[in-house]
Order: structure tokens, then sequence, then C-alpha cells
């Protein structure tokens, strides 16, 4: 070879575009299956439980997705255990649309859905999918959820039409706490099946039931081809859902009865952050590792 020739190989092998191009050779990490609509519509075909927790920040869904979770809820919820609101009327669609679109961004497995916030399904099924198109427009997410049964059975088959996946709820439906007078469980069966039956029928693709006998979740259950995710309804369910600061112990308060406390992060937050500020006042923080020369 001569010595230009050498000269030419040397520089196309040390080149920024060849660095480029032998990274590109390096294997790939596979990425993991999405889960979507008709997938989880499979799982409750086959009997595999479905799990879903809330997530409003970058951090915790990027958390919650790597640990497996099914499905990751941006729920209205945040007003009450983000915001420090007393229940979950005040948080808006734009705030709403500000924290999942960080959600979104962070899963790369888990079905990513959207809670309708109070009252944006209630203004009519052209207000209704305004609403939700900008969800799935302005975030990553896959879908929306909003609280009714056969009362927004019409909005729900408009959304669907749309082309916009809808998870329903029905039982407790803590945007109507004013008119049932509290967060009370809720026991007529019949109700619960007329508004379960009414969604599915509309379209959703999966429904939760809230704060109900585990009886009554479990003939709903039996008597619906969507899934069922439970939440204070027993574990008859085909899933479970949790706000997730209740599963790692970050919430402040009352916590429900219904809720399994899996770690004590409130405890480990406060224990760490005093032992950082005695550090700092008894000038121990920064020391000699911590610091530049």
């Amino acid at each position: 070879m001569s010595g230009f020739a050498a000269f030419r190989f040397r520089q196309f092998f040390s080149s920024p575009a060849a660095q480029r191009r032998s990274m590109n050779t390096k294997p790939k990490t596979k990425s993991p299956k999405r889960v979507t609509v008709p997938s989880l519509l499979a799982m409750k075909r086959q009997g595999q439980k479905i799990t879903m927790l809330t997530a409003y920040d970058f951090t915790m869904a990027r958390f919650l997705d790597q640990a497996g979770v099914d499905i990751l809820l941006v729920g209205d919820s945040m007003a009450m255990v983000v915001q420090g609101h007393e229940n979950t009327l005040p948080v808006t669609l734009d705030e709403m649309i500000y924290h999942a679109e960080m959600v979104g961004r962070a899963a790369n497995r888990a079905l990513v859905v959207v809670d309708m916030p109070f009252p944006t399904n209630h203004l009519g099924v052209h207000q209704a999918i305004a609403a939700a198109g900008r969800v799935l427009k302005e975030t990553r997410c896959q879908a929306v959820k909003l609280e009714g049964g056969a009362d927004q059975a019409e909005v729900i088959r408009a959304l669907v039409g749309a082309g916009i996946p809808v998870m329903a709820h029905v039982g407790l439906r803590p945007q109507s706490v004013h008119t049932m007078g509290g967060y009370k469980i809720q026991r007529n069966q019949d109700q619960l099946l007329a508004d379960a039956q009414a969604a599915e029928a509309a379209g959703a693709f999966s429904i939760v039931l809230e704060c109900i006998p585990k009886s009554s979740a479990k003939t709903v259950t039996n008597q619906l081809r969507i899934p069922t995710i439970g939440i204070g309804a027993g574990n008859d369910c085909d899933g479970q859902v949790l706000v997730s600061h209740d599963v790692l112990g970050l919430t402040s308060g009352y916590v429900p009865s219904f809720v399994r406390q899996y770690a004590n992060l409130n405890e480990v937050i406060i224990h760490a952050v005093r032992d950082w500020c005695d550090d700092v006042r008894h000038n121990k923080f920064p020391d000699s590792e911590h610091s530049f020369e």
C-alpha cells in the first residue's frame, strides 16, 4: 500500500463518520415489547393479571416502567398527592398534559393512560374529542380514562370513533365526590353492571372498578370481555391499580384501607435530608472528596 493510500486508509477508519459506523455495529439492547390495547385484551383472555400504577413525572415513570408495570396512569389524583388539594377537581387539562408529556417520554414498555380532568368529558362530545385529542397530540400517551359508565356512553363512543382508546371508570368516582357525599363503597350491583356493560358496548377497552364489594367486582369481571382493573375491589378483577405514592409510602396523612404499602420512602427521605442538614451545619459537607482543588 502506498504512503498516500495508507494515509487515506487511516483517515477513513479514524474519521467521526467511521466511529459512528463502528458504534452502529455494536449489538443493540433489545427494546421491551410495548404494551398495547390488543395485548391487554389478550392478557384477560389468557388469565394474566394486569398491573397499573400512577405516575406524574419522568423519574418516577421511568422507575415504574423498568419495574415492569403494564399501565402507567397519569391520574387526576395528582391534584391531591402532588398539588396538595383536598380532592381531584382542581387539576386542569393543561396541567394533565404537562405531566403526561413527561411520563410519555419515560415509558418504553408500559401503555400510558391519561385521566380526563373534570369537567372535560361533560361538555359535549366535540369538546371531549378536542380535549382528548390534545392529550394524544401533545404527549406520547396512548389512551385516556374518564369517569362514568352508562351516562358517558355517548362520549366514549365518540372518542373511540375518533381513534382515541378509552378506559372507563365506575363505582366510586372521585370527580363526583360531592354528589356521592364522600368516598364511600358503592354497593348497587345492578347499576355497577349496567354501567360496565354500557361502557364496554360503547367501545371502552378496559374499565376501572373502584371501591365496590369483592363479589360485585367478580360478577362484573365475569360478564365483560374487556379487562377490569380494581382499586379497593378485591382480587377477582383482571388487574389492580393503586396510587404509586401510597404503595411506596410517600403519602403524608390518610392512606386508604385497601392499600398495602411496600416501602416507607417518606421515612427514608426525612432521615436522609436530616442527615444532610446535620452534615452541612457541622461543616462535614462538602468534604475534600466532594470538592475541587
